[in-house]
């Protein structure tokens, strides 16, 4: 029978009827409806299966709490697993089927698991699948691989797109109910910008159900009124289907925005992520209602009784006709209330509390509810939907008392503020014995750097349940924002606030009925994954007094819904087993996001040609018209070189370097890292990570470094410039600017978090261009400005000064051995800069050349290359590069790794330099061979070629390799073996093939 009460609720036209299936069979639903609320209209009771038992589930909640209505949505491009029902907005042509079982929803095969329960408790899977071990690979991982997990995997490529969206603001609203836009009109009256998101389709939480009145009106218009007046406001941007999906350091949050989800067919991306970054940030994120532990409350039909109310009230749907009412509090009244107004048999209420009288209970009777005081339920019966109730007293020993029947169970265990976002960044939570819940410490917030707080929580998430004090709380809220974010106070909006009835609030705690009334049925905490009262009672009997050990013993609050049902009662239930307070027992880690986000809105943008962030220098553009090839470095694509028509790469590149040689060539060099470091401590930290000194090195002046990990190996070099007396800027390889900044950040984060340091990676904020050639100066000179003579700007100094129109830094280095000069100047003047560079050198010959030509001439001048000549394996002293090794430091990262016997083994291969016999070229990681054969039947190396290149300087091949004694064995001849069948033969010789005494890069 259908359950559609009436046709137009408070959110639904019933003018507009709207078709949709569920699991094949053609439903319809009204406008305005979510997806839950059409499958209850449509008395579609049984909509899932547990994960574990595999038991009937049915709808429980209205909100992202829902922990049973998993659905998987659309078809083949467009579908998706585990989409709540109760979030998802009905548009015409959904397509939803339920999930986790065969053949069938109704006859579900794993349903047996449940008359296994006995031998499947808590942490049964640690236990069983321990012995034999044989079975482990063969058995058990299979099995488990194949239960595990809820819903089907895609199998198509997702058809929609996805973006990030950038966003700062002063003040961040989280919730749009009352508290929150409250908060928020608070906060917008002083000035500051304010951004407010809410989760849901519709303003006003929990208001415009409730009722009351605020400004001599109902609920539902103040919030109309109250957001057209922040919809005007220049200052306020309102955000719906918004959730905030975390809170992190430094007044970062995390937004995540469902676009189209309600209208699939609609141009533009489906979900947005927001990155926020906001001065003070309001968790006005409201509360959630807890359910009682009764035996069989997993039936379905048994609900929330604030889900029953939300069903009724927004979209007319009742979810039976004969209902119960059980509480521990006045709010449940109100559902009764509103169920009764509505023509329906509330049967009774059952309130566990010995007496009553509040305005609510007056009501309640005042219009022939039924209300038995002291009373609970015991059980309830029915399989896939709710048959009857077995009614016990809530104190006392014994069965129980009576048996009703009907076909719905409305339940109500008080209500829990939601905490998640305040306790996302490190806010503390007190115990409040009156409403049996926890609420946000004031007095231990959430800190940013400078130590003060940067979270405020506002109405219900602060533990004020009734609209008489949401209101003033939220103002003020939104005040103390606005200040701390560094507004002047004006006058703040007041609101006389009318409640609808006086509510407490104050529950009696209910204990769970399965020990005590001898039932056979069991009482369900975590619905999802099936964890029982008897489970938790068993982990504390096994001794997992800790609260986290028993969520991980039994999966307590390790579903999608991540506890917000299940949370307390399970701090309640382990807290009674231990004879210890909840606020001994405490509360698990709450950890982002609040609700499940989709994968696509974490990637964004990034899939197809562009997964990989497109990293491109100001001058890509210009490389592509001159026909550049690319070569992949990192997550950048540099120019290999430049052929010119009818002419092959090898011959571009010989080109290349012969005429930087002789001439001038420009290198985009804007790739490089380019890493700030300041602060105080800036040199004690780069002394720790370069094995060289850094602190000594004065302001103008460069210091090539190593840096090695703290197991000694070589990660990365680079020239560093100190700049002032704290800061420093580090260049780094191309392919380790992130991965080196993030080195730092960890060190500086983990060991030595007290010393003053800052770090930037600075890396896209400048184009460098390196001009290197006999010609440099020449052409820099003919540009005009500052003075690059050889007294002016000595090897291995910077300054900043003009260059023709362009504000420059110029660093007097060289990785070819010519004469060099590298020049930053900011990005946005990057392609300029180039350009004129290539028009003034027009009679000298200028040239751009590419990374083959750098690494030809970086390898005549013996100078080693991260990821050529390292592998990971290699340490500075294997490259001949004690001399990059301080011998006045105590210690730097990795210099007791380098103190190990295997370190300084003599026969740890050493670099070298190799020319072959005929003047061909090595192939690149040939081995030498050496005398003798393996364990393998191979035969033994004593080196290998680290990288190998055609010189057109020397005119023949030359090689760098790492070599066993490889410096005491100079002119030694060593055979390669090719992969061509080809032996090559090759001499020892040093690794500095040309310029050995470095006079062209000196003039």
């Amino acid at each position: 029978m259908s359950h559609r009460h009436s046709k137009s609720g408070r959110l639904t036209d019933g003018n507009k009827e709207i078709s949709f299936t569920f699991n094949g069979k053609p439903l319809r639903g009204f406008e305005g409806d979510t997806l839950a609320s059409a499958l209850l209209a449509n008395d579609q009771m049984l909509v899932g299966r547990s994960f574990k038992y595999h038991r009937p589930r049915g709808i429980v909640a209205s909100g992202t709490e829902e922990p049973n209505a998993l659905i998987n949505m659309g078809e083949g491009a467009r579908f998706e697993p585990n989409q709540r029902a109760t979030t998802t907005e009905l548009f015409d042509g959904l397509v939803a089927r339920s999930q986790n079982h065969w053949p069938s929803l109704d006859f579900d095969v794993g349903g047996i698991n449940a008359s296994l329960s006995r031998l499947l408790p808590a942490g049964f899977y640690y236990k069983m699948f321990m012995y034999p071990r044989a079975f482990w690979k063969h058995v058990y991982e299979p099995f488990i691989r194949q239960s595990a997990g809820l819903g089907q995997a895609p199998k198509e490529g997702d058809a929609d797109t996805y973006e990030h969206f950038h966003a700062f603001t002063d003040v961040l609203v989280i919730g749009g109910g009352v508290a929150g836009l409250v908060a928020a009109r608070a906060a917008a009256e002083t000035g500051a910008r304010v951004l407010v998101l809410e989760q849901s389709a519709h303003w006003g939480g929990r208001g415009p159900v409730d009722g009351g009145r605020i400004d001599d009106r109902p609920v539902d218009n103040f919030v109309e009124t109250l957001v057209s007046d922040l919809s005007a406001r220049a200052n306020v941007t309102l955000r719906k289907r918004c959730m905030g999906a975390g809170v992190y350091d430094h007044g970062y949050a995390l937004g995540y925005e469902r676009l189209s989800d309600h209208a699939p067919d609609s141009n533009g991306p489906r979900h947005r992520l927001w990155r926020i970054r906001a001065k003070q940030i309001i968790t006005a994120t409201g509360a959630i209602e807890r359910p009682l532990a009764f035996a069989g409350n997993d039936v379905p039909g048994v609900m929330l009784a604030s889900a029953m109310r939300d069903y009724l009230v927004n979209y007319g749907v009742a979810p039976g006709q004969r209902i119960i009412v059980a509480t521990n509090n006045d709010d449940a009244y109100r559902t009764a209330i509103e169920l009764k107004k509505a023509g329906l048999d509330v049967l009774r209420i059952l309130d566990a509390r010995e007496t009553g009288g509040g305005a609510l209970m007056n009501q309640a009777r005042q219009l022939g509810i039924r209300i038995d005081c002291g009373r609970a339920i015991a059980k309830v019966s029915g399989g896939k939907r709710v048959r009857k109730v077995q009614i016990c007293a809530q104190i006392g020993a014994g069965g129980a008392l009576e048996e009703v029947g009907c076909d719905a169970v409305a339940m109500s265990g008080g209500w829990s503020p939601a905490v998640h976002l305040w306790s996302h960044c490190g806010g503390k939570l007190l115990w409040d014995d009156t409403h049996a819940h926890f609420r946000p410490d004031p007095e231990r917030p959430p800190t940013g750097a400078d130590g003060k707080g940067f979270v405020l929580p506002a109405g219900s998430a602060n533990g004020i349940l009734s609209l008489d004090g949401i209101v003033p709380d939220a103002i003020q809220t939104g005040r103390d924002a606005a200040k701390a974010a560094g507004f002047r106070l004006r006058k703040a909006p007041e609101f006389s606030v009318v409640q609808n009835s006086e509510a407490p609030l104050e529950p009696v705690w209910l204990m769970p009925q399965e020990a005590r009334v001898g039932l056979r049925a069991k009482a369900w905490l975590d619905y999802q994954n099936d964890v029982k009262v008897s489970d938790v009672q068993l982990a504390a009997q096994e001794g997992y007094e800790s609260v986290e050990h028993t969520k991980r013993y039994t999966t307590l609050g390790m579903a999608t819904d991540q506890g917000k049902l299940s949370n307390i009662n399970g701090l309640a239930t382990l807290a009674n087993a231990l004879g210890a307070p909840i606020p001994a027992v405490g509360t698990t880690t709450f950890r982002p996001p609040y609700s499940p986000i989709s994968m696509g809105a974490i990637a964004g943008e990034a899939r197809g040609s562009v997964f990989q962030p497109l990293r491109r220098t100001p001058m890509h553009e210009w490389h592509r018209q001159h026909n550049a090839e690319w070569e992949p470095v990192g997550h950048w694509r540099r120019p290999y070189a430049y052929p010119r028509t009818g002419e092959t790469t090898h011959d571009a590149v010989m080109r290349e370097v012969s005429n930087t040689r002789q001439n001038v060539g420009l290198l985009d060099a804007s790739t490089l890292g380019k890493i700030l470091v300041k602060g105080p401590d800036a040199g004690k930290f780069l002394d720790m990570l370069y094995t060289n000194m850094m602190s000594t090195l004065k302001p103008g002046k460069c210091r090539y470094g190593l840096m090695c990990s703290e197991n000694g190996f070589l990660i990365d070099d680079g020239v560093v410039a100190r700049i002032d007396d704290d800061t420093f800027l580090c260049h780094t390889t191309t392919g380790g600017a992130d991965r080196i900044h993030a080195h730092m950040e960890e060190w500086l984060q983990t060991e030595w978090w007290d010393w003053k340091v800052y770090t930037a990676n600075l890396t896209e904020q400048y184009a460098q261009i390196a001009v290197v050639g006999p010609k440099a100066r020449e052409l820099l000179d003919k540009m005009g400005g500052m003075d690059l003579s050889a007294d002016s700007l000595k090897f291995m100094e910077w300054q900043d000064g003009q260059i023709g129109d362009f504000t420059a830094r110029v660093y007097r280095i060289s990785f070819s051995g010519e004469l060099s000069f590298e020049i930053a100047v900011p990005a946005s003047q990057g392609l300029a800069f180039w350009s004129e560079l290539m028009k003034a050198g027009q009679g000298l010959g200028v040239m751009p050349y590419g990374t083959e030509a750098l690494h030809i001439m970086r390898a005549e001048k013996g100078f080693i290359m991260i990821g050529d000549e390292t592998d990971g394996t290699v340490i500075p002293q294997d490259l001949g590069l004690n001399w990059a090794i301080s011998k006045k430091k105590e210690d730097y990262l990795g210099k007791r790794a380098q103190q190990r016997d295997h370190m300084t083994d003599p026969t740890r291969w050493k670099l070298v330099g190799l020319e072959t016999l005929d003047g061909s070229v090595l192939p690149d990681g040939a081995y030498a061979v050496a005398v003798g054969t393996n364990a393998n039947g191979q035969r033994n190396t004593q080196g290998r070629v680290t990288s190998t290149y055609h010189s057109p300087t020397l005119s023949k091949g030359i090689a760098m390799g790492l070599v066993l004694h490889g410096p005491d064995r100079m002119d030694e001849v060593l055979e390669f073996p090719g992969t061509d069948g080809k032996t090559y033969q090759a001499r020892i010789v040093d690794p500095v093939f040309y310029d050995k005494d470095g006079e062209k890069q000196n003039v």
